[in-house]
């Protein structure tokens, strides 16, 4: 029995990265991972940082990094509002690699003193919030280009 298609977008704030008649969408919710087939009930949930899989109606599967956004599925279209994403084909390791230690250093400073400008200052709430989502958009990239 062939798979019934559906209606797929993938957008950023910089970009349409993808607009294509899909089988199959498995995205990182903010509950846990979800899937997605044709004549899915209305739905919005907010995205964490994950992996996005789409499979095409050939049978071939897309992986994408997502750091976070909104997914809205409703008449048989499913829409992603990705605030980043990259096709792990496309993610640079060595970069990826590089945002992990610089988040880790900035997590492991309590005193706000950082190492890489030298200077003292306190740290704030945001930065450590902003530190704790670069690690995990970076775990993210890495464990993609991994699997």
């Amino acid at each position: 029995m062939a798979e019934t298609p559906f209606q797929f977008r993938l957008v950023t704030p910089q970009r349409l990265v993808s607009e294509e008649d899909i089988v199959f969408l498995e995205a990182p919710g903010s509950e846990g991972y979800l899937g997605v087939l044709a004549h899915h009930a209305p739905l919005i949930t907010t995205l964490r940082p994950g992996r996005l899989d789409v499979r095409d109606r050939s049978g071939t599967t897309r992986h994408y990094a997502v750091s976070g956004g909104f997914l809205e599925v409703s008449d048989n279209r499913a829409t992603v509002l990705a605030d980043a994403v990259e096709r792990s084909d496309q993610i640079d390791a060595s970069r990826a690699e590089a945002s992990l230690r610089r988040a880790e250093e900035r997590l492991r400073e309590p005193s706000g003193i950082s190492a890489a400008a030298g200077t003292a200052r306190a740290a704030s709430p945001v930065d450590r919030a902003r530190a704790q989502r670069s690690l995990e958009r970076a775990r993210n990239r890495i464990a993609i280009i991994r699997s």
